[in-house]
């Protein structure tokens, strides 16, 4: 695990931006069950994470069309919400930072950190964005 006040700035860049952070098992599970769409970003320390998920998550939430809710967990802090957020992600293998979007709890869209690594952030928010339009 990582120092509280090493991670509190990149929680804060999600949760500023209106996604609820998830750091039980049982929120996970209630967050990506049921009926409606859930974006969930898997959160991390890394510099793919600050410089092209967090932005791409955000410009993608700001979008007209966006998911009924935005959650986020935080990999190498939270484990074991981490863990289940990854269970409802199979067959993704685990990577952070990551992406998904679910559907009445279904996964239908997913980016994992090596769709992430390299590319801007425009560029993974288009991606969301199309999933946002198709499946929102």
């Amino acid at each position: 695990m990582y120092p509280e006040y090493l991670v509190e700035p990149m929680r804060k860049d999600l949760t500023g931006a209106g996604f609820q952070e998830l750091k039980t098992p049982e929120e996970v599970d209630q967050a990506i069950t049921g009926e409606g769409t859930v974006f969930v970003v898997v959160n991390s320390v890394c510099g793919c994470a600050a410089a092209n998920a967090r932005p791409a998550a955000k410009i993608a939430a700001s979008n007209e069309k966006h998911p009924d809710k935005l959650v986020t967990v935080f990999a190498g802090m939270e484990k074991d919400a981490v863990d289940r957020a990854r269970g409802y992600m199979i067959p993704f293998p685990p990577s952070s930072p990551s992406m998904a979007l679910f559907k009445d709890g279904k996964l239908v869209h997913m980016i994992e950190r090596h769709q992430i690594e390299g590319r801007p952030a425009q560029m993974i928010a288009d991606s969301l964005i199309g999933a946002f339009e198709q499946y929102c």
